[in-house]
């Protein structure tokens, strides 16, 4: 009883991070074997839990307030796991709704909305050795697969499930040199158009694909091959179904309560995030998915709609949701070491990667939204027109050390008329796939983790739908299947160089040979570790430079490692095949420089030995 009343305490102050062990169906023993019932009402004028167990009556089974606060309990007993249930809420207005559990584990499928009761206990999990030596991978490589479960590959007409989809994802992730892979949201939500974004239960793994034991499944197996499991989640909005958060005791209780600042773009409802009570269960919510399902990271969706009103910079900022933002960084990081914390977010907004201790945000790493959106303007011009927006390419590395950077490609990108990575580029069938093998050459090669949505590695023309898998038979085409093994070729590169990864974020490792090449859409920079320097060549232009001289740092061979105009990926194989040594002479103010032949629209990568330091 003392621990329920620390955790009621800490959720009525905004403290708790862990209100998922008291709230919601907890499995006890009291005299018999069943499950208690407890929810946050503050306003309700009574509850009464209605389920399988009673025929769903409401004569019996009437929660009782335990806490002035509004805190509602109930002790049924022979209630098991699997048993369906929701809650009949009087309101304050007396109108009698009945409700999903805004704490609940586990929901029917849709269109179905009830709660069912779980039991938490999964004795199955293998991956001590990873979690205790998991980190937030400043230093190491991270290459991230975001895809969405239900879309990825389906057998036929078979359902996807957790458990079946595990074997294949995990190969697959592995064979491409993905790191990570990246889920879109897990929680459960109403509608499939939404891809989870707008969420209906923040403790519930959706049923559409498996029970929760098969999620802890997938995410054992994915730490057992040393793949990382990130999961997206939504802090800021939730949908407005009347069966789910939405005035759930009638009042504007998780929602503010001013309709200006209570609905969102996107039809939903905003969390008042100056609320102590909504923190606590949005805090414990994030820590349900680290703690119950051992995930090794969160994205945070659309939090520039809580660093200002309504995402709205001219509204001002919102200090209780900057507020909110800092003390759910700050207790997730203490509580779990080695999580990666990430935000998406769009705004300009200063310090959200530096510690919550010296005035941050707090979180680990943020989207680089700048970059994206400027490299695929860029590819997407004339290349005549190129040499006016030059700047383009350059500014991120003005900016790009005041945060700790990822580099997406991501769902956002591909969706809504917007035309996938590949079709982006300028120009007809062959110029795109020049473009886009240069264009990821660009990405793994800038400073930053890498993010890369499911189908751009195949390069998919079909936007993002979540009711078809991706378009695996466009393997079956040269092109595209030529594509694939370079964007594995290029992951194998990423995780074999330390100076792609490892000081990632010191403005020491990067350096530019020519940053201003604008007449010739030519860019070239450096990449370097204690023991090696990569040379990075990106020609951005229709033409060829034969001879074409780049200023280095030291004397001696520079091999080519990679060459995206090789005709294994369907180039047309003007490369550098044999290792080119440098010659003195002062070029791009570096006292040595090669000469190399460059194709149209080519990436190169070239390797150099540094010498010893003495």
């Amino acid at each position: 009883m003392r621990m329920k009343r620390r955790i009621i305490d800490a959720f009525f102050e905004g403290q708790s991070i862990n209100a998922y062990e008291l709230f919601g169906a907890q499995k006890e023993f009291e005299k018999k074997e069943g499950y208690r019932f407890t929810t946050w009402a503050p306003n309700a004028k009574s509850i009464q839990v209605i389920g399988s167990f009673n025929d769903w009556s409401c004569e019996d089974n009437r929660m009782e307030i335990i806490d002035k606060r509004g805190v509602w309990s109930v002790f049924i007993p022979g209630v098991k796991a699997g048993d369906i249930y929701k809650y009949r809420v009087e309101q304050a207005t007396g109108l009698k709704t009945d409700k999903m559990d805004p704490f609940g584990f586990y929901s029917e499928l849709r269109p179905n909305t009830a709660s069912i009761v779980v039991d938490r206990t999964y004795t199955k999990w293998s991956d001590e050795s990873w979690l205790k030596n998991r980190d937030k991978n400043f230093d190491r490589p991270v290459n991230i697969y975001e895809l969405h479960l239900g879309a990825w590959k389906k057998k036929e007409e078979e359902v996807v499930n957790y458990k079946r989809i595990a074997k294949d994802l995990i190969q697959y992730a592995k064979d491409n040199n993905y790191t990570h892979i990246e889920l879109m949201p897990l929680n459960e939500h109403p509608f499939d158009g939404s891809w989870g974004y707008q969420a209906s239960s923040y403790f519930a793994a959706t049923s559409r694909y498996g029970s929760v034991d098969e999620l802890k499944y997938l995410i054992n197996e994915c730490h057992k091959a040393k793949i990382g499991v990130l999961f997206d989640f939504v802090p800021v909005h939730f949908v407005m179904d009347n069966f789910a958060l939405n005035k759930f005791d009638g009042t504007h209780m998780f929602e503010y309560s001013n309709d200006a600042d209570a609905y969102s773009e996107w039809g939903t409802a905003n969390f008042d995030l100056w609320k102590e009570e909504v923190r606590s269960f949005l805090m414990s919510a994030a820590a349900y998915w680290l703690d119950q399902f051992h995930v090794d990271g969160l994205r945070m969706d659309a939090i520039s709609n809580a660093i200002y009103w309504q995402g709205n910079k001219d509204r001002g900022e919102n200090e209780g949701g900057l507020a909110f933002i800092r003390r759910m960084n700050f207790k997730l990081s203490q509580a779990f070491k080695g999580v990666m914390l990430i935000a998406e977010d769009s705004t300009d907004y200063p310090n959200v990667t530096k510690s919550t201790l010296d005035g941050g945000l707090g979180f680990d790493y943020k989207w680089d939204l700048g970059w994206m959106n400027d490299t695929l303007n860029y590819l997407k011009m004339d290349p005549i027109y190129r040499e006016y927006h030059h700047n383009d390419i350059t500014f991120s590395m003005a900016y790009f050390y005041s945060e700790r950077f990822i580099l997406p490609f991501s769902h956002d990108e591909v969706v809504h008329g917007k035309a996938t990575i590949v079709n982006k580029m300028w120009g007809l069938y062959e110029d795109k796939f020049r473009q886009v093998r240069m264009l990821y050459t660009y990405m793994y090669t800038h400073p930053g983790k890498k993010l890369n949505f499911m189908g751009n590695e195949i390069g998919q023309f079909r936007e993002f739908d979540e009711n078809q898998e991706n378009d695996w038979f466009l393997l079956d085409y040269p092109m595209h299947d030529s594509f694939h093994t370079f964007i594995k070729n290029l992951g194998k590169i990423y995780k074999s160089y330390s100076a792609l990864y490892d000081n990632d974020y010191d403005y020491r490792c990067f350096e530019w040979i020519d940053a201003d090449n604008k007449n010739e859409n030519l860019f070239s920079f450096m990449r370097k570790s204690e023991d090696t320097t990569l040379i990075v060549i990106l020609n951005m232009s229709p033409n060829t430079y034969e001879g074409h001289w780049f200023g280095v740092n030291e004397e001696g061979y520079y091999k080519e490692i990679l060459n995206s105009e090789q005709d294994i990926y369907s180039g047309c194989n003007l490369v550098n095949p044999k290792a080119v040594r440098a010659k003195k002479k002062l070029v791009n103010f570096k006292p040595y420089y090669i000469s190399l032949d460059v194709a149209p629209f080519a990436g190169i990568i070239l390797e150099h030995k540094n010498k010893k330091k003495k």
